[in-house]
C-alpha cells in the first residue's frame, strides 16, 4: 500500500450536495477539549479572503471541471498505452517534498508523468476560496481499511493513523452497500472517505467560520483513473 493512498496526500454513493460528472486524509478533527491545539497541516488562524460572489465560487469549481476535460482529451485519451499499465500498479522511482506555494508544481517544473513520484507538499496559510478533497480509484488505503475485520490486529504500520480515520466511511458502506461487491463497495468508500474528510476540515474553526460566510468552499472529489471519469461533489 503506497503513502498516496493511506493519504488519499475516498452502486452510488449520495453526496451531501450536488454532483456533476465529466473526484490525505487532510487531517484528523480538532480536538474540542483543548483551546491550544494547532491542526498539522493548516494553521489555525482565521481565514481573512474578503466574500466572494456565488458567481465567482462556482466559476472557481467550474474551473476544475474544464481542466480535467482538457487532460482527458488531450492527455488521458491520446496516451491510451501510457495509462494502461497504471491501472493495474504504479512503481515511482521519486519522493519529491515541496512547499505548497501555488507557483511551485513538482510535475510540471520536473516534467513527471502521473506513476513517477509520490509528491508531498506542506500547506502553509494561504487565503484560498476552494479546498478539494480527492479520492481516486482502485486506492490500496481504501482496500486495506474494507478488508480489515472489526477487532482484529491491522499491519498498517506507520500509516494505520491515517487509515483509520476512514472507519466511519467503512461503517456507511458496510451498512447501506453490504449487498454489492467487493470491489463495487471499495469504490463506494473511496468517494464517502472524501466525505470524511470534508466533515474533518469543518471542526476547524477558520475553515467553518470561511464555508459559513462564503469565503470557502469544500469540494469532495473522485478521480477513476480506469476510466478516464472525474467526478465532483459540494459539501
Amino acid at each position: 500500500m503506497s503513502t498516496a493512498a493511506a493519504n488519499w496526500c475516498y452502486a452510488t454513493v449520495a453526496p451531501r450536495a450536488r454532483s456533476s460528472t465529466i473526484v490525505a486524509s487532510l487531517g484528523t478533527p480538532a480536538p474540542s477539549n483543548s483551546s491550544s491545539f494547532r491542526p498539522k497541516l493548516i494553521r489555525n488562524t482565521p481565514v481573512q479572503a474578503a466574500p466572494v460572489a456565488p458567481a465567482l465560487m462556482d466559476a472557481a469549481v467550474e474551473r476544475l471541471k474544464t481542466g480535467f476535460e482538457k487532460f482527458k482529451t488531450e492527455v488521458y485519451d491520446k496516451k491510451p498505452d501510457f495509462f494502461e499499465p497504471l491501472k493495474a500498479g504504479q512503481a515511482p522511482k521519486y519522493m519529491v517534498f515541496a512547499c505548497a506555494d501555488s507557483r511551485v508544481c513538482p510535475s510540471v517544473t520536473l516534467g513527471l508523468e502521473p506513476g513517477e513520484a509520490f509528491t508531498i507538499r506542506n500547506i502553509a496559510n494561504m487565503q484560498v476560496e476552494v479546498i478539494v478533497v480527492i479520492g481516486h480509484s482502485r486506492c490500496g488505503g481504501i482496500k486495506a481499511l474494507l478488508s480489515l475485520k472489526d477487532g482484529a490486529d491491522d499491519s498498517f504500520h506507520f500509516v494505520e493513523d491515517w487509515v483509520r480515520i476512514g472507519f466511519p466511511a467503512k461503517k456507511k458502506v458496510q451498512t447501506e452497500c453490504a449487498s454489492m461487491p467487493f470491489d463495487d463497495q471499495c469504490t463506494v468508500l473511496e468517494k464517502e472517505a472524501v466525505n470524511v474528510s470534508l466533515q474533518n476540515l469543518l471542526t476547524y474553526p477558520f475553515v467553518k467560520e470561511g464555508v459559513s460566510n462564503g469565503t470557502l468552499k469544500l469540494v469532495g472529489g473522485h478521480y477513476d483513473f480506469v476510466s478516464g471519469k472525474f467526478e465532483t461533489w459540494e459539501q
